[in-house]
């Protein structure tokens, strides 16, 4: 099978769900739908973070970067599928689709992190209160955040660039929403089965130490809260931490589906599935998993729009 010149070349073309789908208007409605959401409700909640001061405390402050992800995670790919649908066209150039990647992998990769940091504040919260403010003191916080985006930044530029210097053939269609690692490796036209591996065992080393800081965080916060003595405070820290895990179950489902199981039991329609899973579905839920179960931040919530909307009432 020939090459091609990935430099010189026009790029991919990328074949993604909309294409595959029986239904793509309906999907395509779908999509914008969730889209809008996602940008609607993360960057409320990000605003709302940032305006009342009841809210600059170490959980809403995590919460805040969540909100920042999640809306520059599904702006990286939503905008370009719906486009490339509407206009008929899916080409991507090589740069755009190496951009996209990175930027896709940085983004999952500091969340995954910042799950992490966000289960330890809970655990710090709840099981030794006292020293919170200590332990979450706000140079804590930023230096939690700065791990959280520089190793994934590391990370993806080096799976990025090792990904993009294979040589790919002259078929250039990737069965796939964007430019990710698996679907992008059935294309060169190299052995890939070490780098594979590589990415199966990079991929297990930064999901499962986070992954085991959650579990290790929420058993021992389970602990202390089967322990109080208060019904209300139970209750709370029950609400709280039940979001979180929440959220923590669709991220690692998904991760663990695209970068853990092994490429022979993927599939371009589970793959395809899967992205739409956690670009479009899990960045517009976040916010409202969140949001709709804590009475601070719906307080905050109306507090924030109570003080736009009295104004124009007092005119009339």
């Amino acid at each position: 099978m020939e090459y091609w010149n990935s430099t010189l070349d026009s790029g991919f073309i990328l074949m993604g769900i909309l294409n595959d789908s029986g239904s793509p208007e309906l999907l395509c409605a779908t999509i914008t739908v969730l889209y809008l959401l996602a940008l609607t409700s993360n960057g409320l909640l990000l605003l709302v973070i940032t305006m009342d001061s009841r809210l600059h405390v170490p959980m809403y402050f995590l919460l805040g970067q969540l909100s920042l992800m999640d809306l520059l995670f599904t702006s990286v790919v939503s905008p370009k599928a719906l486009m490339d649908f509407l206009r008929s066209e899916n080409t991507i150039s090589f740069a755009g689709c190496a951009l996209q990647m990175f930027l896709a992998l940085m983004l999952g990769g500091a969340e995954d992190l910042l799950l992490a940091f966000m289960a330890y504040d809970r655990y710090v919260a709840i099981c030794h209160p006292l020293n919170y403010m200590v332990c979450m003191r706000p140079r804590v916080c930023w230096l939690m955040v700065a791990t959280a985006w520089t190793l994934a930044s590391l990370s993806a530029f080096v799976y990025t660039v090792y990904t993009m210097q294979y040589p790919f053939c002259k078929v250039r269609k990737v069965r796939h929403l964007l430019c990710e690692i698996p679907p992008l490796l059935k294309l060169a036209c190299a052995d890939t089965s070490r780098y594979e591996l590589f990415v199966y065992v990079m991929g297990v080393t930064f999901l499962i130490p986070p992954l085991v800081a959650i579990i290790s965080s929420y058993a021992l916060i389970l602990f202390t809260v089967l322990h109080m003595p208060s019904n209300e405070g139970r209750q709370k820290a029950l609400v709280t931490c039940s979001s979180h895990l929440t959220v923590v179950g669709m991220f690692y489902g998904a991760a663990t589906f695209m970068y853990v199981l092994p490429s022979s039991l993927h599939s371009p329609t589970q793959d395809n599935i899967t992205s739409v899973f956690y670009t479009v579905v899990t960045p517009a839920l976040n916010p409202l998993i969140y949001s709709f179960r804590n009475r601070e931040v719906m307080g905050a919530l109306r507090r924030f729009l109570g003080k736009r909307v009295l104004p124009t009432h007092s005119t009339i």
